[in-house]
């Protein structure tokens, strides 16, 4: 990871600096540049969306693997995009930050999150990540 900017910044003024098309994500009101992923590691993401697209299909469950949303710890100042973030769609009118900006927040609205930072999501009672 490279850090783009040496002060901190808050939730909105991150949103409002995002670039399109760019993987960044906020730590602890730092903006931080994530590298482009290793072909291995991506193979890896795509068995695991396969496997599990095909598990929720199976159990008629009303979720959805999200390609670009953020997930916003609450009261943290850390915004993070997930290798693989399933979405419960059922939960997503619930979000407050959903249709504006893509971000979600509550656990309900999160069965899955596939990821190697997991100290914010534990915090947050996502169930699995």
């Amino acid at each position: 990871m490279v850090q783009t900017l040496s002060k901190t910044v808050t939730f909105t003024e991150f949103i409002d600096w995002k670039p399109a098309g760019n993987k960044h994500e906020l730590h602890n009101g730092v903006i931080v540049e994530m590298n482009q992923p290793s072909g291995e590691h991506e193979d890896i993401i795509c068995f695991l969306n396969a496997i599990i697209t095909t598990e929720f299909l199976r159990l008629n469950l009303n979720y959805g693997i999200s390609k670009t949303a953020l997930v916003k710890p609450t009261d943290a100042v850390s915004v993070y995009s997930p290798d693989i973030l399933i979405l419960n769609r059922s939960y997503l009118k619930n979000e407050p930050l959903w249709q504006k900006m893509s971000t979600v927040s509550q656990a309900t609205s999160i069965p899955l999150i596939v990821e190697t930072k997991v100290s914010d999501y534990e915090a947050m009672g996502v169930p699995e990540y």
